[in-house]
């Protein structure tokens, strides 16, 4: 599976009204404007937790 699931609100304002934001061909559309509080955001993947 390549794509990852886009996120479902804002994180600052908690509104539902975000949407891409960019060109970058190569990154995709890593970041994130919310058109409610004009903030852009990325969401960006860590990793896993170890069973340790």
């Amino acid at each position: 599976m390549s794509e990852r699931a886009a996120p479902m609100y804002c994180p600052y304002c908690g509104e539902d009204t975000i949407r891409p934001w960019g060109d970058d061909p190569d990154k995709g559309h890593a970041d994130w404007r919310c058109e409610s509080c004009l903030r852009v955001f990325t969401v960006r993947y860590k990793g896993l937790t170890g069973t340790d």
